[in-house]
């Protein structure tokens, strides 16, 4: 995932990969980091919308055509190539980003059953049906997040106010689109914000890699199903159920371990090393008017 900030490709967009309609207003509108933005998120949304909740493998088909969506608008309405989807290095970064929302999920889950939130019994189902289901649809909706909000939002704010802001402001829409489920509220769309909005970002920083915090959204929405805790206030088809005592502000409440404090206060745990890491990378971007490549740029352009 050492792939490059978005600030320079689009003055630079390579011989393959040449932005369309140069002609009129229109075309320039749609070349603007707004126009292919807006045009990405409507497209990818659109994918999963149909695909999401669909049986068997449809929603591991519809991120695999998310991400087609991706790559044909970041190539001809950006003009910038697309290493932060490649297929080299593609396994490892999953993998590494998985590993890090594994243990972020399992330490969540250990300490609040600790503290007495939690007590969980076998549900009595069939493993491999579960399993295959929570892992087919977390597919999907990790993809199709990431693709959406680190991929084409995240990146569109890079180029006008930076890495920074569009951080933060992603984040904020990212805890609000979480609203719809049972027990939502300001305090889950914060929570939500703090843990995943600003650590996924921070991540995407850090690695520049879809694969990387498609990884790690994947390992907490599945462990966190398939351990029968509430999903954004959503009731998951798990393997146990989970009883919740005590204060909402440890158990989430009905939300579920997302409107927990426990791991807005271990995401701070991750999220720090990870923008330190991203600053010594060099890949957090600068605004479009900064002319300063980053670090992983340069070694591109190699």
């Amino acid at each position: 995932m050492s792939t490059t900030s978005t600030a320079k490709h689009e003055a630079d967009p390579g011989p393959d990969t040449e932005p369309v309609g140069r002609g009129g207003r229109f075309g320039r509108i749609l070349r603007s980091p707004l126009g292919w933005t807006v045009t990405g998120l409507l497209g990818v949304g659109l994918v999963a919308s149909v695909t999401a909740t669909g049986p068997g493998p449809v929603p591991v088909l519809g991120a695999a055509a998310a991400v087609a969506v991706y790559a044909l608008v970041m190539r001809r309405l950006a003009g910038r190539a697309t290493p932060e989807i490649a297929r080299p290095g593609a396994l490892r970064e999953a993998l590494l980003g998985g590993g890090i929302g594994l243990g972020f999920i399992l330490v969540s889950l250990l300490l609040i059953s600790l503290f007495g939130g939690y007590s969980f019994s076998w549900a009595g189902k069939s493993l491999l049906p579960v399993v295959g289901s929570a892992v087919m649809v977390q597919i999907g909706t990790a993809v199709t997040e990431e693709l959406m909000f680190r991929g084409l939002f995240l990146q569109g704010l890079e180029q006008r106010w930076g890495s920074r802001i569009a951080i933060a402001v992603t984040a904020m829409f990212f805890g609000a689109a979480h609203l719809g489920g049972a027990g939502a509220g300001l305090w889950s769309a914060l929570a939500i914000a703090l843990q995943a909005g600003v650590m996924l970002g921070a991540a995407y920083t850090w690695r520049r890699s879809i694969w990387f915090v498609s990884g790690l959204h994947f390992a907490w929405n599945t462990v966190q199903q398939l351990a029968g805790v509430p999903l954004s206030g959503h009731t998951p088809d798990g393997l146990f159920m989970v009883e919740a005592h005590g204060s909402s502000l440890l158990t989430g409440g009905i939300f579920g371990l997302e409107a927990s404090v426990v791991p807005i206060l271990l995401s701070l745990l991750i999220t720090v090393p990870m923008f330190v890491l991203a600053r010594r990378r060099g890949n957090p971007a600068a605004p479009a008017a900064g002319p300063a490549l980053t670090q992983t740029d340069r070694r591109i352009r190699k």
